[in-house]
């Protein structure tokens, strides 16, 4: 008899983690407390607490070739940094060509999950859930929690002096929706991360001034990189990861740094950030992106300053003792807790939202690894490949397969690593767990022609459907016409004087290319 899996969350890492459990002939069950699919990517006019939000005009900072699913890629004609409805259209694609609607319960919610009495031999939970206000009790094999980090806000008020005393608006960006309702207002913005930014300039067009306030700093990129192709298309390649090996990390940043400030000097413009690349500080942030940051700041549109220091009822202070008067809101792009409510802290303790789990997946303690995170964590790079794979680890282990790790992890308490890690790093470290990870050598001899793609190619995710288990036939093809899809959505229109001279009539001035 199939085991039966419970999936918790119907958003992007819980969709791939119900198609992973029938790839390995499992019986999932999907456990959803809204009435669709998405998650984070439904935008939703008005929102419960429990429900993660976005704003309307939110798109995606992963271009489409490295943020889809493995074997299904994203069609050739949708831009390659889509809109949020874009990527719920995908996701309805994606339920609908593997059939998975079927095996969803919406407007199901999952109050407890809890050890089976016999837990320690048959590592069996016991799952509540509550439906149009009637609960019920399930037992189930195993247990994929794929609910994601963004639902509690976090909003460190009590750093600020003075806070309760602000007679004008303060919220946490998972409120925001609409620029519109801002109107004329002058704002603060307290937070540079790419929520930060990206709501910073949504505000710009429309209030009367907003101030975008920053602790540390940040580099900033574009989703458009050299010769017009995206960014992670540019720079996620196995040759250049191989190179980040070899060569020292500080000339590396180095070269980084000065490619970003050859765009504009982030000092110049209040965005330089406080620890350096280049420096043998350990303390490094990865960059944020902000295509039309810098044309705001230098129009005057979005005003940089430093940490805010306090408030007073109607100005904000900030710490190099500049103040701005008459604000009327106050928004905190200041991230997100998170939780699990559904678990008993002996099976899973979040402490300064940090989780122990064994490559960001297993809870290593447990005396069965029948209970799987997905999704939690936030890399340099897509989510959903990453998601894809720690699914597709995790379900060969519920099955009994991929599973020699556990005894190991119990006897040496392995700890995930806090620091950050490289995308590519991080995916060929779970393919190499599943057997799926592409071998360049064998490749070179058999299929120069692929081995060249992978190697100089984005690592998108089919790359780790070329073998082992899960192949897919169209994984070679997909690889090999990527580049295609990517222009394909950009020659929308096609130039028809290739050959003719061309020229820039700027007033007075003709600049001859």
């Amino acid at each position: 008899m199939a085991k039966r899996v419970a999936v918790i969350g119907a958003g992007a890492s819980g969709l791939t983690a119900l198609k992973c459990c029938l790839d390995e002939g499992l019986q999932p069950t999907c456990f959803e407390r809204s009435e669709d699919i998405g998650g984070l990517w439904r935008f939703q006019e008005c929102d419960t607490d429990w429900k993660a939000s976005i704003y309307k005009s939110v798109t995606i900072n992963t271009s489409k070739e490295m943020m889809g699913y493995s074997d299904f890629p994203i069609p050739e004609d949708y831009p390659n940094y889509m809109h949020n409805s874009k990527v719920m259209d995908y996701f309805r694609m994606y339920i609908k060509h593997f059939d998975l609607f079927q095996y969803i319960r919406f407007k199901t919610s999952v109050l407890s999950i809890r050890k089976c009495s016999d837990f320690s031999t048959t590592g069996q939970w016991d799952v509540v859930t509550e439906t149009d206000g009637k609960q019920d009790s399930a037992i189930f094999d195993a247990i994929l929690v794929c609910t994601g980090h963004h639902i509690d806000p976090y909003l460190p008020l009590e750093c600020f002096p003075g806070v309760e005393k602000f007679k004008g608006k303060i919220m946490h960006s998972r409120e925001y929706k609409y620029p519109e309702e801002f109107r004329d207002k002058r704002m603060v913005v307290v937070g540079l991360g790419n929520s930060g930014v990206d709501i910073s300039l949504d505000l710009s067009h429309t209030t009367k001034q907003v101030f975008l306030s920053t602790r540390t700093g940040a580099w900033v990129v574009n989703r458009v990189s050299d010769n017009g192709f995206p960014l992670d298309v540019v720079h996620f390649t196995r040759f250049k990861n191989m190179l980040r090996h070899i060569i020292p990390l500080y000339l590396m940043n180095r070269w980084g740094e000065n490619k970003l400030n050859a765009r504009f000097n982030h000092e110049n413009y209040g965005l330089k950030p406080k620890f350096s690349g280049t420096t043998k500080n350990k303390k490094q942030k990865y960059p944020i992106v902000g295509d039309d940051l810098p044309n705001a700041i230098v129009s005057g549109r979005v005003l940089m300053k430093p940490n805010v220091k306090e408030f007073t009822d109607t100005a904000v202070i900030f710490v190099d003792g500049s103040r701005e008067e008459n604000i009327d809101v106050v928004l905190f792009a200041t991230g997100y807790n998170f939780s699990f409510p559904f678990l008993e802290e002996n099976v899973l303790r979040v402490s300064n939202n940090r989780v122990p789990l064994y490559k960001f997946v297993f809870p290593p303690h447990l005396e069965k690894p029948t209970l799987a995170i997905i999704g939690l964590l936030q890399p340099l790079g897509a989510i959903m490949p990453i998601a894809e794979l720690q699914a597709r680890w995790a379900t060969r282990v519920f099955k009994g397969k991929k599973n020699n790790w556990h005894d190991k992890v119990i006897n040496r308490g392995v700890y995930p690593s806090e620091s950050l890690f490289q995308y590519i790093d991080h995916v060929d470290e779970l393919a190499s767990l599943l057997s799926v990870k592409p071998n360049l050598l064998f490749l070179f001899l058999t299929d120069p022609k692929l081995a060249l793609e992978v190697l100089f190619g984005p690592c998108t995710p089919a790359q780790f459907r070329l073998t082992g288990p899960g192949k897919w036939d169209g994984a070679r093809k997909s690889i090999l016409t990527q580049r295609q899809r990517i222009l394909k959505a950009t020659k929308t229109r096609q130039s028809s004087a290739k050959n003719l001279p061309q020229s820039i009539d700027c007033g007075s001035f003709i600049f001859l290319k």
